[in-house]
């Protein structure tokens, strides 16, 4: 509570914004502060402290003496946050990746996932008869955990950014009694719906709960591109990319909208993102039909390839042997039969 009070008192000095961004994985750690107590995912120290790098980067420059030791107090509470009750893992780095999914596309290996769903019962609505939003719990991420057919969840926020579904499901995994639990990845609503600053916090937010990627959808332009790949970098993840083959964190770009079509092959070529897709269903409606939908589909997955990046579509019982011959790496599946839909790509991609 006292650096609490450090920031509070501070709030019309130069030195704030930095206290600020060192603070901020002070408070997420503290999500379970029961007693005052300080608890994190032991799998995200890392993440953790480089946040906390990033962070003291920026602010040793305009502070004085007086305002640096302020900051070096806030770091010291911050790494003794992510550093406590962490087992030691020195052997971390040289053991490889720890995520299911760079694990596989490191190999060139097709990788099956499920878009988690919604656990509210169909029907319920609030007192008022409005709609409710969708409902995600550990449970449900537990049981999804220990499911051996998965190999990723494809959690969808586009609609509504909803911070507590993030740490459902993320403890939801971290809780589940299998070994090599699917990998994590968060989609969050656009960049030009809240604006930049709101997609950075949450790009943020998401990885500090515990996912391991994070995907931004309708990435309109190659300045867009640029732009969501500084959120992982401002985040101080480590993004695996072809110019990071050691990183631990997705960062996955979409392109959706008939004019970000138009300008690809430059938005591929952006460096430090891990996976491109094409979301076929809104670019063809934006397109105007299925067919150019296809087309643009195959184009983005063209410039994947030429890129070195896996490429990631839905699928289903269909048509997943031909999205496997076509070159896709990250099938993703939905539904009551999203199973049958899995066993049926394992067998056709050999696994």
């Amino acid at each position: 509570m006292r650096f609490r009070l450090y920031l509070q008192r501070a709030k019309n000095s130069m030195w704030h914004a930095g206290l600020r961004l060192v603070s901020t994985t002070l408070v997420s750690a503290w999500h379970k502060g029961s007693n005052s107590s300080l608890s994190i995912n032991p799998k995200r120290s890392r993440l953790v402290l480089r946040s906390l790098v990033v962070g003291v980067e920026r602010v040793v420059a305009p502070v004085g003496p007086y305002g640096l030791r302020l900051v070096a107090v806030g770091a010291t509470l911050c790494m003794t946050a992510a550093c406590s009750d962490v087992p030691d893992d020195t052997s971390a780095a040289d053991a490889g990746s720890s995520t299911r999914l760079i694990q596989l596309w490191s190999a060139d290996t097709p990788a099956f996932g499920v878009f988690v769903p919604n656990e509210r019962p169909g029907g319920e609505v609030a007192p008022d008869g409005s709609r409710l939003p969708p409902l995600y719990t550990s449970e449900g991420g537990a049981s999804l955990g220990e499911n051996p057919l998965l190999d990723y969840l494809f959690l969808n926020l586009e609609g509504s950014y909803d911070a507590e579904a993030v740490a459902a499901i993320a403890e939801g995994l971290d809780e589940s009694n299998s070994e090599g639990a699917p990998s994590l990845l968060v989609r969050i609503p656009p960049i030009e719906r809240d604006g930049a600053e709101t997609a950075r916090a949450r790009v943020l937010e998401a990885l500090q709960l515990g996912a391991d990627g994070v995907v931004i959808p309708h990435v309109r332009s190659p300045e867009e591109a640029r732009l969501a790949v500084s959120f992982f970098a401002d985040a101080g993840a480590s993004v695996w990319s072809p110019d990071n083959p050691d990183g631990e964190t997705l960062a996955m770009i979409m392109i959706e909208d008939a004019g970000a079509l138009a300008t690809a092959g430059e938005i591929a070529d952006t460096p430090g993102y891990s996976v491109l897709a094409c979301g076929i269903g809104s670019l063809s409606g934006d397109l105007g039909s299925r067919e150019a939908g296809e087309t643009g589909t195959q184009e983005v997955l063209q410039h994947s390839e030429r890129v070195g990046l896996p490429n990631m579509i839905t699928a289903n019982a269909q048509d997943v042997e031909q999205r496997l011959e076509e070159g896709f790496l990250g099938l993703l599946m939905s539904g009551p039969g999203a199973d049958e839909a899995i066993r049926i790509g394992r067998s056709a991609s050999g696994r």
